[in-house]
């Protein structure tokens, strides 16, 4: 079983690269954001790998780290997600950014990735969000924060500043690690002005 590739990259196509490893050419299935990290053709790359092995063929999936591989392991635990959808939401996602958005239960933001309709969405979010802390990418405070939101027991200042934050432009994940940041600087009681200025502060980093 292939675990890890070094060699030099011959050739690029679509959602593939050849990697050449002493003469011989491995054909690298990638997500197209791992694609785009590789360098020019005729330099040195290393990719972990992912083998599958079937009846009448042998694939390789290839990743910038093991944290991108590990997603794609862990998502096609859910059913309907196979090795191509899977590697369509790697190609949307950074594993951070993914991540967020499963612990946040935002369903919307992980129907954005190809072939993933919202009822596979729904699954992901279902069935992922209790194994996310493993994966990392958002902060114990951000998830408390937007599971507060969702609740609407009581809007407060932190909820009225990612609404604001929001009716900006920006997205509900953004809008709300960039609050809880701001809670963690200026504290519980902040006002929703104050949260709104040091959010925006924090967005613009």
């Amino acid at each position: 079983m292939i675990g890890k590739l070094r060699g030099i990259v011959d050739s690029y196509g679509e959602d593939w690269v050849i990697l050449d490893v002493q003469g011989v050419g491995y054909m690298v299935f990638c997500s197209s954001r791992t694609l785009a990290a590789l360098p020019a053709a005729g330099e040195a790359a290393m990719l972990a790998i992912e083998t599958y092995v079937r009846e009448d063929q042998i694939r390789l999936f290839g990743f910038a780290g093991d944290l991108e591989r590990d997603w794609f392991r862990l998502l096609q635990t859910v059913q309907g997600i196979g090795t191509k959808v899977a590697l369509a939401i790697l190609s949307t996602f950074k594993p951070g950014d993914l991540a967020s958005a499963i612990a946040l239960g935002d369903k919307a933001a992980v129907a954005r990735a190809p072939g993933v309709g919202p009822k596979v969405a729904q699954r992901i979010v279902t069935e992922l969000k209790d194994k996310v802390p493993s994966f990392g990418g958002v902060a114990s405070d951000v998830i408390a924060l937007q599971g507060g939101i969702g609740e609407r027991s009581a809007p407060g200042p932190a909820s009225d500043a990612v609404s604001a934050l929001v009716n900006l432009g920006y997205a509900q994940i953004q809008a709300s690690a960039a609050v809880a940041a701001a809670l963690r600087e200026a504290g519980e009681d902040a006002e929703t002005a104050k949260l709104i200025r040091l959010g925006l502060k924090e967005l613009s980093r």
